[in-house]
């Protein structure tokens, strides 16, 4: 399994939402809502601005996306990272943060929120990274779970 990543460009919008909709079609079932799901063509476009995003290759088959943002002094947000279904659990997600925390070396702190309801999520940022939730919020009918590891 070979995985690679590339920088998405404006006229990655139509794969990027391929592949949103793909990876977070279980989070919009389960909760009726997910502003990952179903975006316009403007709004990945808009959303690409602010978080720069890398498409995850896996054989040269787009799999997932990586997305970050440079808060500045060495901090930064995890916008996204997904992986569709049928690549999950074959340690993409894994690779792929790696590749951020590679990428982004000076890096002292990260964030990011996710449902707190979702175990995998939970046990994939606190087991094999040594994230830490530091609170919570509701979003929507949706309780989220903020994160942080700092070095």
């Amino acid at each position: 399994m070979n995985i690679s990543y590339k920088r998405a460009i404006k006229e990655d919008a139509d794969l990027l939402i391929q592949i949103y909709n793909g990876a977070f079609y279980d989070d919009y079932v389960r909760y009726g809502e997910c502003p990952a799901y179903g975006r316009s063509r403007e709004g990945m476009e808009k959303s690409m601005e602010n978080f720069p995003k890398d498409i995850i290759y896996c054989d040269d088959i787009p799999a997932g996306v990586i997305s970050v943002e440079d808060m500045g002094k060495g901090e930064y947000y995890l916008g996204c990272l997904c992986i569709i279904p049928q690549y999950q659990g074959k340690g993409i997600g894994t690779q792929a943060l790696e590749f951020v925390l590679d990428k982004y070396s000076d890096w002292k702190k990260i964030t990011l929120i996710t449902p707190s309801d979702k175990k995998e999520n939970i046990n994939f940022y606190t087991k094999k990274f040594a994230f830490k939730i530091d609170g919570t919020q509701m979003e929507g009918n949706v309780q989220l779970a903020h994160f942080v590891m700092v070095r």
